[in-house]
């Protein structure tokens, strides 16, 4: 197996590199009334690194919840209504995602979103992820299940929340 070089620069530049700064200009200029999301998403571990190991998903998830801080803060001057979620996967590290969603002229998915079938109760089978979620207390959680068991999660006060079709 080939070894992957610049592993320590990787997760250096994790803990300070903001992945939105060169978008803000064109891709989420929230200042724009005629700006739409079709469910836009920003994945943090393209690579998968994360898949086998916890200590390397952590730094991504890590990453990923401080870039929703910067969205809710950017979003905040936008004029539509809109939602912010993210999407944890129990295993899949390269799947998990912070979304944007509205409407828009796609009407791909609809706005706002309705998931079926969602759960206040846990079916993660990864504990070390779910006491990583457990610690997120101003978020809210709902757990699924498509392929894989997953957890969205928002914050009440930042856009729409998620309707969903709760499940015993």
């Amino acid at each position: 197996m080939k070894r992957q070089r610049g592993l320590k620069r990787y997760y250096r530049n994790l803990e300070t590199h903001n992945d939105f700064v060169d978008m803000q200009k064109s891709l989420l200029d929230f200042s724009n009334p005629d700006a739409w999301f079709d469910n836009w998403h920003w994945h943090f571990d393209w690579k998968g690194f994360g898949n086998n190991s916890f200590k390397r998903r952590k730094p991504h998830l890590d990453k990923l919840f401080r870039h929703f801080e910067i969205l809710a803060e950017l979003i905040k001057e936008f004029k539509k209504e809109f939602h912010l979620y993210v999407f944890l996967f129990d295993y899949e590290s390269s799947s998990d995602a912070i979304f944007i969603h509205t409407s828009n002229p796609n009407n791909n998915c609809e706005f706002p979103i309705k998931f079926p079938s969602l759960s206040k109760q846990s079916n993660l089978t990864n504990t070390y992820l779910q006491t990583y979620i457990d610690k997120l207390e101003e978020y809210v959680k709902l757990y699924g299940k498509v392929d894989e068991n997953f957890c969205i999660l928002y914050k009440n006060n930042v856009g729409q929340p998620i309707f969903y079709e709760q499940t015993e």
